[in-house]
């Protein structure tokens, strides 16, 4: 079987891909389309092989990383009678209290990528909560075709709401110095988007390649914002201009950053869409961000 690289696939593949992770297409739709491009020795299973996340060699932190305490916590849902569950992770041998961030997953349940996500925020001297709004349905059910499926099960204003709970989990955490911010991707994105539009003491918000508040919405933000576009994200970045505008003119204050030449998902490290360069680059902006207005 032809070894697949990255330059190998167009970038209709990843556009594809983008539309079939967003709900675009179903699974069989997607898979007559994916076949077009399997030609020559790159055949349909390899193809698919390549585009999918592979979770098992890409976590930078493990579970049992001994600098850190991390372990599965419940909190309770607004809607009443359920518990969410998250990751909770922490510096295993800190003595002071220390900022909180929620970090909120794509559209598809707490995956492996999440979870490694909140672990690499807390090495940084956060103490982080990662929930799974999957949980009243039983959780991230092990992959993400399921979790897809599962989480359009749900109404995502009852999902704003689960996060916005673990938001005052975290603030009011013996472990935590009452500044909490938001980082989130792609579903999460918008999460964070709109924990900044209902959490007028929210420290701070970075939302990965979100889909933006309303007009009406955006204008209620308090909290700094630092915004990550992918430049080939046509999808999302043509909500942009209109945030801008309401940003600028109630004086928010924000940055935002377009990476070039990269997709949807680029610092998503278990798939190929993902950027090493501007993973890295917009990562170490957001974790200066954090410091700045959750340490300060």
């Amino acid at each position: 079987m032809k070894t697949i690289k990255k330059e190998d696939i167009s970038q209709e593949v990843f556009d594809l891909y983008d539309d079939y992770a967003h709900n675009k297409m179903d699974r069989k739709e997607f898979l007559q389309k994916l076949s077009l491009y399997a030609v020559g020795a790159i055949t349909l299973p390899a193809l698919l092989s390549f585009i999918s996340p592979n979770y098992l060699d890409s976590i930078v932190v493990q579970p049992n990383d001994p600098r850190l305490k991390s372990e599965m916590i419940h909190y309770e849902s607004p809607k009443g009678g359920e518990k969410i569950s998250g990751l909770f992770s922490i510096l295993k041998d800190t003595k002071e209290k220390l900022p909180g961030i929620i970090v909120v997953h794509e559209n598809r349940g707490l995956n492996p990528y999440i979870k490694d996500v909140g672990r690499r925020a807390a090495l940084e001297g956060f103490v982080t909560l990662a929930p799974d709004a999957l949980s009243p349905l039983g959780g991230y059910p092990g992959n993400d075709d399921e979790g897809r499926a599962m989480q359009r099960k749900r109404d995502r204003n009852e999902m704003l709401e689960d996060f916005i709970a673990a938001y005052h989990y975290l603030k009011s955490h013996e472990n935590c110095n009452g500044k909490v911010g938001v980082v989130g991707f792609c579903f999460g994105g918008w999460i964070s988007n709109m924990m900044a539009v209902k959490l007028p003491d929210l420290g701070a918000a970075v939302p990965y390649y979100g889909r933006q508040p309303s007009d009406e919405d955006a204008a209620k933000i308090k909290a700094p914002l630092l915004l990550q576009y992918a430049g080939l994200d046509k999808r999302v970045n043509e909500g942009w201009p209109a945030y801008e505008t309401i940003l600028k003119a109630n004086n928010i204050e924000h940055q935002a950053h377009f990476y070039p030449d990269v997709n949807h998902g680029f610092h998503n490290n278990t798939t190929p869409r993902y950027d090493e360069e501007a993973a890295n680059l917009s990562w170490n902006r957001t974790i200066a961000f954090f410091d700045k207005h959750l340490k300060s």
